[in-house]
């Protein structure tokens, strides 16, 4: 079989094939010798760039080195500096694999991996995806994705989704009118897999189930839906099983890390041990026993172009009990460390704990499309809505009493029925956003 995907990988750089060779390598290390593993790449990789890269070497300057405890946690500000001042010696930009994140975090920069590391990033997507049964080059996505408007780099994103076998449905308009566009696509093409951002998925399953209709029934060849980039909560997860018809599958990564955890076959979200290494420390950068919450910090294994050692993602999440070093299972992803709601008690809560608490509510009679809740002073919260019709006050009452039973009382609250909701330049929707 012609390997396209593989051949687009090889033809820009990136030697795919020894890279999966590699990964295989790595996924053969027995259990009991894994940590051993961990640690010795975890020492070459901070080795490499004390030796080579100069913004590494000033960060350390003052630190005990050998001490792993002691070693800076990077954060996104850290990193907002010209990338030539970032980059290892022997690396140039133009040789590199170089990107920008999202932004999602508020604290967007460009970064850069050396082409034997990014080669190694998609070798762990490829097996990940591998256990649904997807292959890449012969695999068929519908893409829920959104793509740059300037010609230039919507025509780049469609010679990409040409190499890669999908199919691309934009997400940036997602009424009824266009949904039905979905849908006939659905009809007469051979998809094997959904891929692309929850928020959207989800409204295509609650467009299906108005319709009272199973994607499955209408494209047998659907084999599984894997979300990414916003949260999955359980009752959208199981609302988009029901009217699919196939394994809700949830993605959590970074495009300067890689794949962060995928979820297995088992339903556990297991943390990607191969290329990267996860701690989840506290306010003090002092480890948490697994099983409680801190922050999501990681270093990239493998990335001798530019350093993330001890990387501050931005993201709070708990590690199971039951995680090795071989095997961590991600427990909880609870939310960003910038959605935190300061009330006026002085509690600092989760944003994502008003949308979820709201979404209980306003989403039970299939009337309420998306929302989101944005915190705009200490006590004073709005809820940007889409809806056939206006919320009701015994709603909107619900809600009041439900946000004072989990949260605190005497916060005020405005609703807004919109016709549709802002979404980034890529096509995400922020679903909790703090103003203050």
């Amino acid at each position: 079989m012609f390997k396209l995907f593989d051949l687009s990988l090889k033809l820009s750089g990136f030697p795919i094939e020894e890279s999966k060779k590699q990964f295989d390598k790595i996924l053969s290390i027995p259990e009991a010798d894994y940590e051993n593993y961990t640690l010795k790449k975890r020492k070459e990789i901070v080795d490499f760039h004390l030796k080579n890269n100069s913004f590494y070497k000033e960060l350390t300057s003052k630190i005990d080195t050998e001490n792993w405890n002691h070693l800076p946690v990077l954060t996104k500000k850290n990193l907002q500096k010209p990338l030539s001042e970032r980059l290892s010696e022997g690396f140039d930009a133009k040789k590199v694999f170089v990107n920008k994140t999202s932004g999602s975090s508020g604290d967007p920069f460009i970064f850069a991996k050396d082409k034997p590391c990014h080669a190694l990033t998609w070798a762990s997507i490829i097996y990940r995806f591998g256990w649904f049964g997807i292959d890449f080059n012969s695999s068929y996505q519908a893409r829920f994705y959104g793509i740059p408007l300037d010609f230039i780099g919507n025509k780049k994103e469609r010679l990409k989704d040409f190499l890669s076998q999908r199919y691309r449905f934009t997400i940036f308009d997602l009424s009824d009118e266009v949904l039905e566009g979905f849908l006939k696509d659905f009809k007469t093409k051979k998809f094997d897999y959904i891929n692309g951002y929850t928020s959207s998925i989800v409204l295509f399953a609650k467009f299906l189930q108005k319709k009272n209709l199973v994607l499955k029934d209408i494209c047998p060849s659907m084999k599984v839906c894997v979300v990414t980039s916003e949260m999955l909560f359980e009752e959208d997860k199981l609302l988009m099983e029901t009217q699919f018809g196939v394994p809700i599958v949830n993605e959590y990564g970074a495009s300067e890390l890689d794949l962060i955890a995928f979820e297995n076959t088992d339903g556990e979200w297991q943390v990607n041990a191969e290329t990267l290494f996860v701690e989840i420390l506290d306010e003090n950068n002092q480890h948490v026993p697994n099983g409680t919450e801190g922050r999501i910090v990681i270093t990239s294994l493998y990335n001798k172009a530019h350093p993330f050692i001890r990387y501050d993602i931005g993201d709070i999440g708990i590690l199971d009990e039951k995680s090795t070093f071989k095997k961590p299972i991600l427990k909880k992803l609870i939310g960003r460390t910038n959605d935190i709601a300061m009330l006026p008690s002085g509690k600092k809560s989760p944003g994502l704990t008003f949308y979820y608490v709201t979404k209980s509510i306003i989403e039970d009679d299939g009337n309420v499309k998306e929302f989101i809740v944005k915190q705009t002073k200490i006590d004073s919260f709005e809820v940007d809505y889409v809806s056939e019709n206006l919320l009701s006050s015994d709603q909107i009452r619900q809600i009041e009493e439900a946000i004072s039973l989990y949260l605190e009382p005497n916060l005020k609250f405005i609703f807004n029925r919109k016709t549709s909701l802002e979404r980034t330049n890529r096509g995400k929707l922020k679903q909790f956003k703090s103003m203050l």
